[in-house]
């Protein structure tokens, strides 16, 4: 398996607002290529413990390939790694009430999955409307295509693509249905609704992130995260999320603001914290990132 290019967003942000210490135990609810968990494992030390969540196989094979590697470098010096195949929202069932100093989230799509065409996240190549982040359940963007009725489909781009020509877009979907590569969506979506003035994005891009958002209920993933996050950190950890999106961001927000009035939290972070001018240079996809971050009170 080759070994894609992988730059985390906010690499230094994160180290500083997770804090970590020698010793500490830090989860990382979204492992992807183990960018961040590689670093964290390093200043971790040998009395750390790291806990890996993801639930793509072939994000595991690649991190759990990195950390190897790591650890040869290492040594002695290596924390404790447990690799947990599954997604975040099982972080409940398999952590230990308070016993997290830090528990790190990067939200949304990887860059490992949008860059394998295969995957079918992304309309810059033809490939199967896929768009699984976990390849082992069974609903694929294919079926929620073709299966779904007009007015679900016209909801769901409307409320999770925040797209406005949602039902011209859902109509013209049903029409040419069936639809089973990413370049016929691509194209039935361009047609139904194409770009206007000023538009910085294809005209395709938010009906694309509509489906994957349904495919991998990743809303409802966040929310369990954000429920389970407080019993999961001991007395001074840390919260440490990434958002790349209004809908993933506005849930943080919301929760964070919540936490703080109830005093289970005090947040460290007053806006979210931004990639600068290097970094977007450097790596356009953190263009949309925002960190926020607050500790348990």
């Amino acid at each position: 398996m080759s070994k894609p290019q992988h730059v985390p967003v906010l690499f230094d942000e994160v180290l500083e607002y997770l804090n970590v210490r020698q010793g500490s135990v830090i989860a990382d609810a979204t492992l992807g290529l183990a960018g961040h968990s590689s670093e964290i494992a390093r200043r971790l030390g040998s009395k750390g413990t790291l806990i890996g969540f993801d639930r793509d196989p072939e994000a595991m094979a690649l991190a759990t390939a990195r950390l190897e590697e790591l650890h040869k470098e290492l040594g002695s010096e290596m924390p404790e790694v447990r690799l947990i195949p599954k997604a975040f929202s099982e972080a409940a069932n398999e952590i230990a009430s308070a016993s997290l100093d830090g528990l790190l989230a990067d939200f949304g799509v990887s860059s490992l999955q949008l860059d394998a065409p295969h995957r079918g996240f992304s309309f810059r190549a033809d490939a199967p409307l896929d768009m699984r982040m976990d390849t082992r359940t069974e609903e694929t963007a294919e079926q929620v295509v073709n299966q779904a009725d007009e007015e679900d489909l016209a909801n769901l781009i409307y409320e999770f693509g925040e797209e406005r020509r949602s039902r011209r877009i859902a109509r013209a979907i049903v029409r040419a249905r069936p639809i089973t590569t990413t370049a016929e969506l691509a194209r039935v979506v361009s047609a139904a609704a194409p770009s206007m003035k000023g538009d910085k994005i294809h005209p395709a891009t938010r009906t694309f992130q509509a489906l994957r958002i349904r495919v991998n209920d990743e809303l409802g993933e966040i929310r369990t995260l954000l429920e389970s996050a407080p019993s999961l950190l001991k007395p001074g950890g840390r919260l440490v999320l990434i958002s790349f999106h209004s809908l993933e961001d506005r849930l943080v927000k919301d929760a964070f603001r919540e936490a703080g009035r109830n005093g289970v939290y005090e947040v460290l972070t007053k806006k979210p914290v931004v990639a600068g001018e290097d970094e977007e240079r450097r790596n356009p996809r953190a263009r949309s990132a925002k960190l926020r971050a607050a500790i348990r009170v």
